[in-house]
């Protein structure tokens, strides 16, 4: 099936008893297994290009360097509300808060070339002549003209149906980007050949320059070409170079010959790179690349075999699924080179280099998701991070390309490659990851490093807090942990908590009582008077409003929302307020539980956090972004995991199969990944370590093939007979086929087990409430 979308802002209207009834509980016999090779026709790669979801619906194989995908002007670069194409570039990046990428945007026209800025000369579309697939994505615009997209990993094939004329123009604008453009380069090589250098920074704020290169190959030769610089066109010319606009247009005759192919290879090396990813990817037409894409999804999605459920749930499970294979991305050309964050040309030797590490968002789903997934592509993501230590000198907070960002704050880093080391990924590299941690936890990079690291860790490890200091002038570009002290806090020593740990299993002793005994620094923000986590001031003394919900200092989100953010040791945490009772009570509330109860579908819309930047002022849950991904299943160690599967399941509501059917921004990857753990009923519950929690799974069945590499059964089946809206409470668990009581799993366990089995109810049951039953506190 190619999507194609008709009816705009669909999943904005959608009736509870629909998306309860219809996506929850459909049971078995209402839905049978997908066929066997038609998983992608599940995937719609529209879903989130409306209300900020800010995915796109472009063509791109898993992890492709390449995400070949229309720019409608919005700031990352396709909106679902916008009818104007400004045109198809080589890189996005999946629900990304700030605009970046959108390299190279390419666009068909036919008549003289006159505009060279791509908001003027812009094509008008209708959803009604648009669809896309896993690997394609195909418009028809208002001039007449039917675009086509494909990709390999490093190219981007398109092809165009002109009107019959002799004025058929490729435009190819170097120059304009989602990003900041510092500087570019564009020459036409020969009648078939164009050749561009991108120089650009950005993202949320300005980043040390990276380059792109690109070769753009047609599959005939043109007619006429020529250059522009800012707005002068000039016929005929072979070069344009500088800073502003500068592009190159290339002429067909379409009277008799209408189609244009053409493949666009990518180098993050130099333009000698592009040139032999073009050679080694390049030379296929159209159909065969766009079935080689096609094959190549259908493989990845085949991993994961859900059955039963409505047609809706399979959609929204199925597109979040291929959306968490989306990133990080391949960042070596075909012969293995790669630009280092030092800024010199290195080879990857025994594993594929990626690039681009939103790290305080992935990892606490998307990594986890791709250790039991893509196991192998997650090892080389892991000593892809460990090879930025190496060559830059220190570790990565947001990376994209070649360079360092420093958005967001806290240590995301360290449970990143915790979480490799737990899940068996980082063999041969232990100690070469070990010393980068350590550095980076005991440590500041110095002042002519790009990288911030953990910025306040002179006071946190002084004082064991992170202050918070209002109006502290940045001394590196992006975010600061001293304007999200509380916070920064909570992340450092939930890092330190596994670090710790993984210290401890490689021998370091010392080191791991000393981290252990920093995981327990939460408790220095913990203010006995109001209950909650609060900001310290470089005094100490506790600052902002004493209300929670007005917090200062907490990066996206308020004290509500931070306040489970102790995954190391939740027990430690529930005693800080009060004992299970009291920590039972605030979660209700929290949840809003009995509104819930009542209408979990409009309690997660209207009464629940919403909209994809709504941070602050709220004592509620906040399903749209990250501090609060882990909260739903604190109830595991409160002793009542019934709520967790109530709660869970009422977030995932909020998934829809249409534009506006993500929750808050993806974040390459990390709420899809949320909603299929969360669906397939295991979700990692202490980020950087081993530890899956358990609740019900939304399908009858889900038969996962993994690698047996690290899984030697080759495979996991889970399953819950009956699994609906009304019949939602585990009542016992087996794993292969012997009782199970607890509410967790570890890796290892899991690499043996063959079965895990559920029997659901319609009412809660004593199941997973012993004293023992719940994850154990760490160090």
């Amino acid at each position: 099936m190619r999507w194609t979308q008709r009816l705009r802002g669909a999943g904005t209207v959608v009736a509870a008893a629909a998306l309860l009834g219809g996506a929850l509980a459909a049971p078995a016999a209402q839905a049978a297994a997908p066929r066997a090779g038609q998983l992608a026709d599940l995937v719609n790669p529209f879903i989130g290009t409306e209300n900020e979801g800010n995915t796109y619906p472009g063509a791109a194989v898993p992890f492709g360097m390449v995400q070949f995908s229309p720019d409608t002007g919005h700031n990352t670069g396709y909106d679902y509300s916008q009818n104007h194409i400004r045109g198809f570039s080589l890189v996005h990046l999946s629900g990304v808060g700030c605009g970046l990428g959108g390299d190279l945007p390419v666009l068909p026209t036919t008549g003289d070339v006159s505009q060279t800025d791509y908001a003027k000369y812009q094509a008008e579309f209708s959803h009604d002549d648009e669809s896309a697939s896993p690997g394609s994505y195909q418009v028809g615009l208002k001039t007449g003209i039917e675009a086509e997209l494909t990709a390999s990993e490093r190219t981007g094939v398109q092809r165009y149906t002109f009107p019959a004329t002799d004025r058929a123009n490729v435009l190819l604008n170097a120059g304009q980007s989602l990003h900041r453009t510092v500087s570019t380069k564009v020459e036409i090589l020969d009648s078939r050949t164009v050749r561009t250098a991108i120089t650009g920074s950005g993202f949320c704020q300005a980043t040390k320059p990276y380059t792109v290169y690109t070769i753009t190959r047609f599959d005939r030769p043109f007619t006429t070409s020529g250059t522009w610089s800012g707005d002068t066109v000039t016929p005929g010319s072979k070069e344009s170079a500088g800073t502003g606009r500068n592009g190159a247009f290339v002429r067909f005759d379409t009277r008799k010959d209408r189609t244009v192919e053409a493949t666009t290879a990518l180098s993050y090396v130099d333009a000698g790179g592009a040139a032999a990813n073009l050679r080694s990817e390049g030379g296929r037409s159209f159909d065969t690349v766009r079935r080689a894409a096609q094959r190549s999804w259908e493989d990845r999605l085949g991993d994961v075999r859900a059955r039963g459920g409505s047609d809706t749930l399979r959609r929204t499970f199925y597109s979040s699924l291929y959306r968490s294979f989306l990133a990080p991305n391949i960042g070596s050309d075909a012969d293995g080179r790669y630009t280092g964050w030092d800024q010199r040309i290195h080879r990857a030797e025994g594993f594929t280099y990626y690039q681009n590490w939103s790290l305080w968002d992935t990892y606490r789903t998307q990594s986890q998701l791709l250790s039991l997934l893509a196991p192998h592509e997650a090892r080389d993501m892991a000593i892809s991070v460990v090879k930025i230590d190496e060559e830059s000198g220190w570790l990565p907070k947001w990376g994209y390309g070649t360079a360092e960002t420093n958005i967001m704050t806290g240590d995301p880093v360290t449970p990143f490659l915790t979480n490799a080391y737990q899940q068996g990924l980082l063999k041969g590299y232990e100690e070469r990851a070990y010393r980068a941690l350590k550095k980076n936890a005991d440590g500041m990079p110095p002042a002519d490093s790009p990288a911030v690291g953990r910025e306040a860790n002179r006071e946190y490890i002084a004082n064991g807090f992170a202050p918070y200091i209002k109006g502290r002038p940045h001394t590196k570009p992006g975010d600061s942990d001293y304007d999200h002290g509380p916070s920064a806090t909570l992340e450092y020593a939930l890092s330190d908590a596994m670090l710790a740990e993984m210290a401890r299993d490689l021998g370091h002793e010392a080191d791991a009582a000393r981290y252990a005994d920093r995981a327990q620094n939460y408790r220095e923000i913990f203010d006995p008077s109001t209950g909650f986590f609060r900001a310290r001031d470089a005094s100490g003394a506790f600052a902002g409003p004493e209300d929670p919900a007005k917090s200062e200092g907490f990066h996206e989100g308020t004290s509500w929302q931070y306040q489970w953010l102790v995954p190391q040791d939740l027990p430690g945490m529930v005693d800080l307020i009060g004992g299970k009772q009291a920590a039972n009570d605030r979660l209700d509330s929290f949840f809003a539980y009995e509104q819930l109860l009542k209408d979990p579908a409009k309690t997660a819309r209207d009464v629940w956090v919403n909209g994809p930047y709504d941070y602050y002022n709220a004592d509620k849950y906040n399903p749209q972004n990250e501090p609060d991904l882990i909260a739903p299943y604190t109830y595991l160690s409160t002793g009542q995991p019934w709520k967790t599967t109530d709660v869970v399941h009422a977030a995932l509501t909020l998934f829809t199969d249409a534009p506006t059917g993500m929750t808050g921004n993806d974040d390459l990857g990390t709420m899809s990944a949320w909603n299929v753990l969360s669906s397939i009923g295991i979700f990692p519950v202490q980020p950087g370590y081993d530890t899956w929690g358990l609740s019900t799974p939304v399908f009858d069945r889900v038969d996962l093939t993994l690698d047996r590499r690290y899984y030697p059964r080759g495979g996991l089946t889970i399953t819950a007979p009956g699994t609906s809206d009304t019949a939602r409470y585990i009542q016992s668990a087996r794993t292969d086929g012997a009782a199970y009581d607890r509410t967790y799993l570890t890796t290892e366990s899991l690499r043996g087990l063959r079965s895990l089995a559920f029997t659901v109810g319609g009412e809660p049951s004593g199941w997973g409430t012993a004293a023992d039953a719940a994850p154990p506190a760490l160090n």
